[in-house]
């Protein structure tokens, strides 16, 4: 019994985490995330409200939360800590400098609400941990942060992209996927007007990049179908 609460309580504070991260959610999604039944969730919902949890239910769509609600932060382990610590280095050899510089600032607000000797702890491992590579890390772009707001905004992008041919062509892009070589180097899948086929464009050949006050509707395929048709 006592295994079975702390289970549910567990799912709880998940459910609440989860929906503060996507504005909408289906009772079923939920239920296939969590590998419980959709009864369970309708009971995990009524008793997230009968907590004060300001849901928001929209029929036959799912659940939000109220936007202005916002969890308290929380604390981390030390072990989470370290993680975070050890994902800024792998991250400093990336060859995107905006995201390096975001996911500077965004360490800086996580070790804020570190308690004193889990951060003082942190610092201690940033200090002696170091990434090797074969070459220097050099930044060839600067677009990353920007890409990934119109991705799941689903805004259409205008870019000035230049072909390995060195001839530049005014393209309108519905952002679909970001991937990341084996150099560290990113690229975006995307939807492209122009040609009128989902096409691959390197983010350090990209001149200049414009985030368009136009919305598309979200491609009904996922990242893994896309791959499937390219090994067809």
């Amino acid at each position: 019994m006592i295994d079975t609460d702390t289970k549910r309580l567990s799912r709880l504070i998940a459910l609440l985490a989860l929906l503060q991260s996507k504005r909408l959610f289906k009772a079923s999604e939920l239920a296939t995330r969590f590998g419980v039944s959709v009864r369970t969730i309708y009971r995990d919902m009524k008793s997230l409200d009968a907590a004060g949890i300001p849901l928001l239910t929209e029929e036959g769509k799912g659940y939000r939360l109220l936007d202005s609600y916002r969890l308290p932060p929380v604390m981390l382990s030390e072990q989470e800590a370290n993680a975070i610590i050890t994902a800024q280095h792998l991250i400093s050899v990336n060859k995107d400098s905006s995201l390096l510089d975001t996911y500077g600032l965004a360490v800086q607000k996580i070790k804020a609400v570190l308690g004193r000797t889990t951060r003082d702890r942190a610092n201690v491992l940033n200090d002696r941990l170091k990434i090797y590579t074969k070459t220097k890390p050099v930044s060839t772009s600067n677009h990353l942060p920007i890409l990934q707001s119109a991705l799941t905004n689903y805004q259409l992008i205008n870019i000035d992209y230049k072909s390995a041919q060195n001839e530049v062509t005014s393209r309108q892009v519905e952002p679909f996927a970001l991937l990341l070589s084996t150099e560290a180097d990113w690229l975006l899948v995307g939807w492209c007007l122009l040609r009128q086929s989902f096409r691959i464009f390197r983010l350090d050949r990209i001149s200049s990049l414009h985030v368009l006050n136009l919305y598309f509707k979200p491609h009904s395929i996922t990242l893994k179908q896309y791959f499937d048709t390219l090994e067809k």
